[in-house]
């Protein structure tokens, strides 16, 4: 059964994740699907892409699939795992990709919807970034990412605390660009978002969106010491047994206990 459906209605191509009874968890799957439809859209010469999903107990999706992490040694988040692949892709679609939340999106759909172009949301939706409670060391690529739509505070915060945050919230820390109620969502995301792209020149938008793609990376240079850095505190984390823990507590659906200390990552040990 295919988890993506891609159709195109008036030059936009309208992505849905149809896997709600799993809560359109971001699998390998998933993940593939979703980036050939992504492409399927731009072959198709659509002006834009809609990601969207069936939701199940108001989920939009539960992001990374728990149960594909893995437990061998090797990172969660390297840059060639499937939902990496993913969210590379919707940045280097060279047409806007516009997500279109009506449920709750948790850890990686976090990302995901954050690496769109714009998000429309319902007034009932929320947004969670959630390593923390797996116990899993996010990548640095995700957090530059964070900080540079949300800034450093509001970083931290989804991060540190990995607690929902509402829509209203969300607008008002430019995490999103517009709230609808329920009722509304598909005609607000017609009229503001998509009928201006249809009217708009595409090969002007393409162009813009990959200026704002290289210009938002040059301001996050980093020297290659700090990635090495990043590196080993990373590692420590998902070789170590609190890691272990949080897949084993969710996996057997109880809370994680944690042994951990900050120090364990002092890497001069």
């Amino acid at each position: 059964m295919n988890l993506v459906s891609a159709v195109i209605k008036e030059r936009i191509c309208y992505v849905e994740m149809q896997n709600a009874d799993h809560f359109n968890c971001l699998s390998e799957e998933m993940c593939q699907e979703l980036i050939e439809s992504l492409q399927y859209g731009y072959d198709q010469e659509c002006v834009g892409i809609v990601i969207k999903a069936q939701c199940k107990k108001g989920v939009w999706s539960a992001g990374h699939d728990i149960r594909e992490l893995p437990q061998d040694g090797n990172d969660p988040l390297a840059y060639d795992v499937p939902m990496e692949k993913l969210i590379r892709k919707v940045q280097e679609t060279p047409i806007p990709v516009i997500a279109c939340v009506d449920g709750t999106v948790w850890g990686g759909a976090c990302d995901l919807c954050l690496s769109c172009d714009m998000i429309v949301s319902s007034s009932i939706a929320t947004f969670a970034i959630t390593p923390a409670k797996i116990g899993i060391p996010y990548n640095a690529s995700g957090i530059m990412h964070f900080i540079n739509q949300l800034g450093l505070n509001k970083a931290r915060e989804m991060f540190f605390l990995a607690t929902p945050i509402e829509a209203g919230d969300a607008l008002n820390v430019g995490l999103i660009n517009r709230v609808a109620e329920p009722d509304q969502l598909e005609s607000v995301l017609e009229e503001h978002f998509l009928n201006p792209l249809r009217r708009n020149s595409v090969l002007s938008i393409s162009a813009i969106k990959r200026q704002f793609r290289i210009l938002s990376r040059a301001s996050s240079v980093i020297p290659s010491e700090s990635f090495e850095r990043i590196n080993a505190y990373r590692t420590r984390v998902y070789k170590g047994a609190d890691y272990q823990e949080g897949i084993n507590a969710f996996l057997e659906k109880r809370a994680p206990v944690y042994k951990g200390k900050a120090s364990d990552l002092d890497t001069t040990k």
